[in-house]
């Protein structure tokens, strides 16, 4: 199973970021886990950079959620928010046929951000008839730096929640 799994830091040393990339490390041989960590460099939406002006970037974002068969997002909260960039690539997919019905789930990096998470539940069920608001990963990883993150996620009790995890998701992407 291919999934793509989505940053929505834009930080060099985010949290969030180091956990997908834990998940990535963890993935046993049925499960590939591309990592998308480019929410900076998207542009603010515009439709009119749709179509033909679409930036590259977004091109590249667009391809990676079409060839995956799953997205797992995970994301920091922003003032008890959706950080701006992460609802911007949002923005940029929802006109798009990739994500509608796309398998989707959360995985969250921190033991806060509940308000965030819940906006990020509306807003993704709205966007994929596929997003599964119950299959959800979350590991209490703040003010750990990246590689306190990949040696606490490689523990073995830390890898059999992941690979539990990733096998729940291929299963649910595979009975759409």
């Amino acid at each position: 199973m291919k999934f793509l799994a989505i940053s929505g830091s834009a930080r060099q040393a985010s949290t969030n970021t180091a956990m997908l990339r834990a998940l990535q490390n963890a993935a046993g041989p049925d499960h590939t886990i591309t990592l998308f960590d480019r929410i900076g460099d998207l542009p603010v939406f515009s439709p009119d950079l749709e179509g033909e002006a679409l930036p590259g970037v977004v091109a590249a974002l667009a391809d990676a959620v079409a060839r995956a068969d799953g997205l797992i997002i995970s994301s920091p909260e922003y003032v008890r928010s959706i950080p701006g960039g992460m609802k911007n690539a949002i923005d940029w997919l929802v006109s798009r046929e990739e994500l509608v019905s796309k398998p989707i789930v959360l995985a969250h990096a921190s033991h806060r951000g509940d308000d965030m998470l819940e906006q990020m539940r509306i807003v993704l069920g709205t966007v994929s008839a596929r997003f599964n608001a119950d299959l959800f990963l979350r590991f209490r990883l703040m003010a750990l730096s990246p590689e306190e993150i990949a040696d606490r996620l490689s523990a073995p009790a830390a890898l059999a929640e992941i690979r539990i995890f990733l096998d729940r998701f291929a299963r649910d992407c595979a009975e759409g």
